[in-house]
């Protein structure tokens, strides 16, 4: 288990972290996307446009993943879709092994867990293609579990949240992230509160052109309120990842590209 202190984070106490969660939710209801996979708790249905959205725009994908499930209905129907017509019909979006991976696994769905999609975490995890960051989308949006759906966009909420001083583009640093969201995750709506950061990190707090005099959360914000906002998130180039070590609650002597 990670111990965010080693890490230079004290975390806030329940009062504080109850009153971010409804902070977040309430902005989140009155503002969220009308989106046709938020419409839906069917896990089939959640997996088809996490997969798409990877590396694709909203306004892409929903044209997309409504063709999708128009020809391939069910995970029997995708699990024996022929490729030709499998291809087709992500033709366009790229990345080809994303549709196969999703093919494999409808298939691994059929033969391990009778044709119905497995219901807990570890077992999403454990299909072809399937990550971290999409078992936790599928697991609290479609079942309600509170598993953290953590990507880039919501590791630059949460450094710009905490004043993290550890690189986000480095893998080993996920787990402090995924801490800070197990503990701040909303147990009664983790689905709602794990979409409620995607649409915040992809719009107000993007990487490019953030807005953060509009952010709800900007009051619960370290970096706002310290004004080191333009300082974080840390994502040094790739060849100067192991060059600089970053203490805890330290100030870091190089400009941050987010």
């Amino acid at each position: 288990m990670t111990n965010l202190k080693d890490y230079g984070i004290d975390m806030w106490d329940a009062e504080k972290i109850a009153s971010f969660r409804r902070t977040l939710l309430n902005w989140y209801d009155n503002e969220k996307r009308d989106l046709p996979w938020r419409r839906t708790k069917n896990p089939y249905h959640i997996w088809i446009s996490e997969i798409m959205l990877q590396q694709t725009q909203v306004v892409t994908v929903i044209p997309y993943y409504e063709r999708f499930l128009d020809w391939f209905p069910t995970i029997e129907s995708l699990a024996n879709a022929p490729e030709e017509k499998l291809l087709k019909a992500w033709e366009g979006l790229g990345y080809y092994s994303r549709v196969r991976n999703m093919q494999k696994a409808a298939q691994e769905i059929m033969e391990n867990f009778g044709g119905v999609f497995p219901d807990n975490h570890k077992d999403i995890l454990s299909l072809k293609g399937i990550g971290p960051y999409t078992a936790g989308a599928i697991a609290s949006i479609a079942f309600g579990l509170p598993e953290p759906a953590v990507d880039g966009n919501v590791m630059r909420v949460m450094a710009r949240l905490f004043e993290v001083n550890y690189d986000i583009g480095d893998p080993k640093n996920r787990k402090i992230f995924q801490a800070i969201m197990e503990v701040l995750i909303d147990p009664e709506r983790p689905g709602d509160f794990n979409q409620a950061l995607m649409d915040l990190g992809t719009d107000i707090e993007s990487a490019k052109n953030p807005r953060p005099d509009e952010s709800p959360i900007r009051f619960f914000s370290a970096a706002y309120l310290h004004g080191t906002y333009d300082k974080y998130p840390i994502k040094l180039p790739k060849k100067n990842q192991n060059r600089y070590k970053f203490k805890p609650l330290s100030f870091v002597t190089v400009t941050a590209i987010s």
